[in-house]
């Protein structure tokens, strides 16, 4: 009975141990995969930072070109404005005399279209 006792002693411990090695193989697994999903967030932050990184680049490079042309597209805008400003100034005698003259100089006569009914 002895040796009964002790075998399933024996068995019991055998038992004992393999639970406590599959419970840590269990934890390394779970070690494993959290070192595993971190890593690859990490890879995916540089990844992210490297596109992020080359398309404010390419935004930089975009926008300069773009900043030259409004730079060019303003300044030519106000060459167009002081031209007319210095047109403006230039006519503006002759035309308030035109106007004045139109205006003033009525010169009353009968419309073609007009027919006299009596």
């Amino acid at each position: 009975m002895a040796s009964q006792s002790q075998g399933i002693q024996q068995l019991l411990q055998a038992e004992k141990r393999a639970a406590e090695k599959v419970a840590d193989a269990r934890k390394r697994k779970a070690r494993r995969l959290k070192q595993a999903k971190e890593e690859a967030q990490m890879e995916v932050e540089q990844y992210r930072r490297e596109r992020e990184q080359e398309f404010q680049s390419k935004q930089q490079a975009a926008m300069g070109s773009q900043g030259n042309l409004s730079a060019e597209v303003e300044q030519a805008t106000r060459r167009q404005v002081q031209g007319m400003q210095s047109s403006q100034q230039r006519n503006r005698e002759r035309v308030l005399a035109q106007l004045l003259g139109m205006v003033c100089d009525v010169r009353p006569q009968v419309h073609p279209n007009y027919r006299i009914t009596a």
